[in-house]
């Protein structure tokens, strides 16, 4: 379980020009983190841009990064759909040999009950052979997968290790917070809420802002966990206006542009995404001159 305390990046894929998979810039990102202090990658999730990009490319893509990483940090992958009998095949059908966990969205567009949600992990923890990291994000899913449901989870099944909690919600943390089993993860996935999170008792955040500023955003999140709260507060008073900024228009246009500001990938999306406007990537490029 210690695996997944402290700061997992959501990798983003990088694109040529022509928008075809950019693995060289993939390699870069992942020494990057590496090299920066992150403690674990998240594979092929949301920011990855996951829902254009083809399976083909997503096998590529893990095998480039299992190969580059050689077992220096823990590899999650995304796994997730909004048809549960999807994520059984795929589970059933990957090689996992080289994954330490994998990360599921809670099904999206279909709106289930919570009984439908609770039946859908359920189905996916009697297949799964790595640990479960449930995903819970409303914003992009259309419907809240509320604290009961995510405890019942919990208590149920030994391989649901944690829950990626991105609602936006202090309240909805603090529930999970106040009667979580002791062993379960309370991850973030909101940037802005993260420190708040781990000092309040969570064990880290999967970044998105993370993979761009790995050095900074990391030692916010380790100084959380030992306490140190003034320190912790102090870079992240430092980092907010980046937060804002990658989400100002659309997630991964902003962290892209931070990227690319870093030399390490160029700014490309592919559609329906488009890369960021010219005056975002202004204020970006003057933030990390300013950092």
């Amino acid at each position: 379980m210690q695996k997944f305390v402290g700061t997992g990046v959501a990798l983003v894929t990088p694109f040529n020009e022509d928008l075809s998979v950019d693995f060289n810039a993939l390699k870069k990102l992942v020494k990057f983190n590496i090299d920066n202090g992150t403690n674990y990658l998240v594979i092929n999730g949301t920011t990855a841009e996951s829902g254009t990009i083809t399976v083909k490319e997503k096998e590529d893509i893990i095998k480039v990064i299992v190969s580059e990483n050689n077992g220096v940090l823990p590899l999650v992958l995304g796994v997730g759909s909004n048809n549960t009998q999807t994520v059984i095949d795929e589970l059933n059908s990957l090689d996992l040999s080289n994954i330490d966990a994998i990360l599921s969205v809670a099904p999206y567009y279909s709106k289930p009950t919570q009984e439908g949600f609770y039946q859908h992990f359920k189905a996916i923890s009697a297949v799964s052979t790595k640990p479960i990291i449930l995903y819970n994000v409303p914003g992009r899913t259309a419907k809240n997968m509320e604290p009961a449901t995510i405890l019942r989870l919990a208590n149920d099944f030994k391989n649901i290790i944690g829950v990626k909690e991105a609602a936006g919600s202090q309240q909805q943390y603090l529930e999970l917070l106040k009667d979580k089993p002791e062993d379960f993860l309370i991850i973030s996935g909101d940037d802005d809420l993260a420190l708040g999170v781990v000092l309040a008792g969570g064990a880290g955040v999967i970044s998105v802002i993370g993979q761009g500023l790995p050095k900074e955003f990391s030692k916010m999140i380790q100084l959380g966990l030992v306490g140190e709260n003034k320190k912790a507060y102090k870079i992240h008073y430092q980092l907010m206006d980046i937060v804002n900024y990658i989400f100002e228009e659309n997630n991964p246009a902003g962290i892209k542009s931070v990227l690319m500001k870093q030399g390490i990938c160029i700014d490309e999306v592919r559609l329906p995404l488009v890369k960021a406007t010219e005056e975002l990537q202004t204020k970006i490029s003057d933030f990390i001159d300013n950092l």
